[in-house]
């Protein structure tokens, strides 16, 4: 869980902004979304496969240049 304590003097913008950006990188959101309805374990199983497949399409990609 992603955890913020507020600075003395800090305003409510950069507060938040510095909250939006740990739980990007925490993957709060990504998650939430995911889990909002029932995904059936065929539909994860190809889900998974296309994450793999995107990133060793990344990797190659790299690789190349």
């Amino acid at each position: 869980m992603a955890g913020i304590i507020v600075k003395e003097g800090e305003s409510y913008e950069s507060f938040m902004r510095r909250f939006r950006r740990i739980c990007e990188k925490a993957g709060i959101l990504r998650d939430v979304k995911r889990r909002e309805f029932y995904e059936k374990p065929s539909e994860k199983k190809k889900r998974k496969l296309a994450e793999a497949r995107r990133r060793a399409w990344r990797r190659r990609q790299q690789y190349n240049r």
